[in-house]
């Protein structure tokens, strides 16, 4: 950890990451959904709680016309640090519609500005039911088919838009044990395509975050930054819950509560040569709509303590 004098003097300790939140902090899954906040107490409570950077969470939740988007996001004085999607790189039938999506959410976030795009795998059981749709384990055929084909979505979006891929692990999803991290790095070129470190997820798919920053510490594109209540990990591995149940269990908790702790994590991120968007989530569909905000200030204050600022800019984009 370093101290930063200058103008980036607000930004001490942990001097190679920024803050940041997303629509996740605040209930927010879908584009749509009855139970969620619209999108302009979203970003308002945002720039109340302390914020300056977002992540765009799911396309269609914030306005997808980038003139509007960079009004609604600017007047508030926010920045955009990266979109969201998701997407399934093991089946090549859908990549043509994947592709178009990808496309369309990456636009976007580069039109505001981003330089990232998290890739979120999709999982194999319902959201909401639990129930299974898909085999939970891959073949090595659909491990060599989705490697390569993470490779060459990266390739398409740093070339196209500037905008580098990381992938994010998450339960009940293909992505999700350590070993399947370690698969997806292992048979990727760091060129295009790099880790969204989400250490929650890390937790919840039994692995270990601190260790994965030292062994991969130059993959490390991209962090979501959340911690996992053990009590209710034991719940999913006795009762075989899914992770939308987890969720309603309150999985999901803030700092410095429950797994990984998140002081160990951003100690180890900050002896990383890279600069990085560290990016809270606390996943809270579905909420009430006065739970957030506190909350989301408690977080921030929490993390501003452990030398994690709202900084600026990451000077510069890691090339790797």
């Amino acid at each position: 950890m370093t101290t930063i004098s200058g103008p980036d003097a607000a930004r001490t300790v942990a001097g190679n990451l920024c803050l940041g939140s997303a629509p996740d902090s605040w209930g927010v899954w879908f584009p749509e959904d009855e139970r969620q906040v619209h999108f302009t107490r979203f970003l308002d409570e945002l720039a109340q709680a302390g914020y300056r950077w977002l992540e765009l969470g799911p396309y269609g939740y914030l306005p997808t016309d980038p003139e509007r988007l960079a009004e609604e996001v600017g007047s508030r004085g926010l920045s955009v640090s990266g979109g969201t999607t998701f997407g399934a790189l093991h089946r090549p039938d859908e990549w043509p519609a994947m592709l178009a999506e990808v496309r369309r959410v990456t636009g976007l976030a580069a039109a505001s500005g981003a330089h990232h795009l998290v890739f979120i795998p999709p999982m194999f059981r319902d959201e909401k039911t639990g129930a299974f749709t898909e085999e939970p384990t891959l073949t090595p055929g659909q491990w060599r088919g989705l490697t390569a084909a993470a490779d060459e979505l990266g390739k398409i979006l740093l070339e196209e838009h500037d905008v580098r891929l990381v992938v994010h692990p998450h339960a009940d999803s293909h992505i999700q044990t350590q070993p399947e991290i370690e698969r997806l790095l292992d048979g990727t070129d760091s060129r295009y395509v790099n880790l969204c470190l989400d250490t929650g997820h890390v937790a919840y798919g039994g692995g270990d975050a601190v260790d994965l920053i030292r062994r991969y510490g130059e993959r490390m594109g991209y962090v979501h930054i959340k911690q996992m209540d053990p009590d209710v990990l034991v719940q999913v591995a006795t009762e075989d819950l899914g992770f939308g149940e987890a969720v309603r269990r309150g999985v999901c908790v803030e700092p410095p509560a429950g797994v990984p702790n998140p002081a160990d994590v951003i100690a180890e991120l900050s002896t990383l040569d890279a600069e990085l968007f560290v990016i809270v989530e606390q996943d809270l569909y579905p909420c009430e709509p006065d739970v957030p905000l506190p909350i989301a200030r408690r977080t921030r204050d929490y993390l501003a303590g452990q030398g994690l600022s709202g900084g600026g800019r990451p000077r510069t984009h890691p090339h790797h």
